[in-house]
């Protein structure tokens, strides 16, 4: 096996001095990354308002940028629609500048009902989604990839649009959270530094060759993406429930499955600590730490 990176996603509903005292010690623990998600309230499934809020991702990544000094760092993933793509673009690229250039700007096209029902920002169907977040992105590949963008579309306008980026840096990379076969992970292909979806290893298996084969048409070599999934976890029955997709067994088991998702291409691997308190969070990243890491050499 070869061994992937690790990352530790830390909750948002955490108070900010627990998430810079949990991302501090999940650099020091050995965890190669740490990621925080972008909404502004739990999920309800309907566009029923939790009474739960969230702290905002970029605020809480500038922090962790300036107080941990070695991981990566990144969103999982930002939703287009909650930010004009050329704000998003230049939030970014401050963040990256306190964090020089350790940041991943994860994006998505939108899904959480609630929250845009409750911050009134428009969500639309799947096919307009799309369809806004490929003009999003043209925003930001051309603002973060260049000095300036000009770009004239349906849903944004940006006219010769500068940005302030740091003096002979590495550009920001892009990942792009997705797993529709048919258009995303096309999207991805198009896009993408970086690619992150929920998986076990047999669907990350498929899901990646999809990708390549969305690569292979446009001419793009595949391996040029950077990979990488996650899934609850449960360590001998102890961990954060369920989710988009379950991982669980004894230690021995968790660390074959890690090894499973290797084999089918993935880079990384990013454990979520995203459900309930810090301390729990901090108990998962801790059992990680000290029984898995160890054994992936």
């Amino acid at each position: 096996m070869t061994k992937p990176a690790i990352g530790a996603w830390l909750g948002t509903t955490w108070a900010p001095h627990e998430v810079l005292a949990v991302a501090g010690e999940a650099e020091a623990a050995g965890f190669d990354s740490v990621w925080l998600a972008d909404h502004f309230m739990a999920n309800t499934g309907t566009e029923k308002v939790s009474d739960r809020g969230n702290l905002e991702c970029f605020g809480m990544l500038a922090g962790i940028a300036a107080a941990v000094p070695r991981v990566r760092l990144g969103s999982l993933v930002a939703s287009i629609t909650f930010r004009h793509p050329a704000v998003l673009a230049n939030i970014a690229a401050t963040v990256d500048g306190i964090a020089s250039g350790r940041l991943v700007l994860g994006v998505g096209a939108g899904w959480q009902l609630n929250e845009h029902a409750a911050y009134g920002l428009p969500l639309g169907p799947v096919r307009d989604r799309i369809d806004r977040f490929e003009e999003g992105l043209q925003v930001l590949t051309g603002l973060l990839r260049s000095d300036s963008t000009t770009v004239a579309g349906e849903h944004y306008t940006v006219t010769g649009a500068p940005i302030v980026t740091r003096p002979g840096a590495a550009r920001t990379p892009i990942l792009i959270g997705a797993s529709g076969e048919k258009r995303m992970l096309g999207v991805v292909a198009r896009y993408a530094d970086e690619w992150n979806c929920w998986s076990t290893p047999e669907l990350f298996a498929h899901k990646s060759r999809v990708l390549d084969e969305h690569c292979e048409r446009i001419g793009r070599d595949p391996r040029e993406i950077r990979r990488s999934t996650q899934a609850m976890l449960e360590i001998d029955g102890e961990g954060t429930g369920a989710g988009s997709a379950v991982v669980s067994g004894s230690v021995a088991q968790i660390v074959d499955t890690i090894g499973q998702w290797s084999d089918a291409g993935v880079d990384e691997v990013i454990v979520p600590g995203i459900r309930g308190t810090a301390d729990e969070g901090r108990r998962l990243f801790d059992r990680v730490a000290t029984e898995i890491l160890p054994q992936l050499g």
